[in-house]
């Protein structure tokens, strides 16, 4: 089993920033390539993605976000961050890590998926 934990979330004004972190612990295989992602949820709408980075570090971005946030990953401590820059009042959800792990054998390629527990982040004006 994978756990992914996330920290950072907290209430902060229009304008300013937060920084959120998601490491990912317990039976995680050698040479398996990791891709991180962060979803972000707000009352009444459906889950969407904000931000991903693939296990080569090739990023991508919801058009919302793009110039305002920033994601990033340490490898060698398998945690993903995504720095959250000018801040607006739409912002303000359930932010999620999720974790794709590929790992492959000699017979096969085998795809698992985990998600944090999700943290909340609340932008005021």
């Amino acid at each position: 089993q994978v756990y992914l934990t996330e920290s950072g979330g907290g209430l902060v004004q229009a304008g300013g920033s937060l920084r959120l972190s998601c490491e990912a612990s317990g039976s995680i295989f050698r040479n398996a390539v990791m891709d991180f992602a962060w979803y972000r949820q707000a009352p009444g709408n459906e889950r969407e993605l904000v931000a991903a980075i693939s296990n080569d570090g090739r990023n991508r971005y919801t058009d919302s976000v793009k110039g305002r946030f920033t994601i990033s990953r340490n490898n060698g401590e398998n945690t993903v961050y995504l720095q959250m820059n000018s801040l607006k009042l739409e912002d303000t959800a359930v932010y999620y890590c999720n974790l794709e792990i590929t790992v492959t054998t000699i017979e096969r390629s085998l795809k698992y998926e985990y998600w944090g527990q999700g943290t909340q982040v609340t932008v005021s004006s």
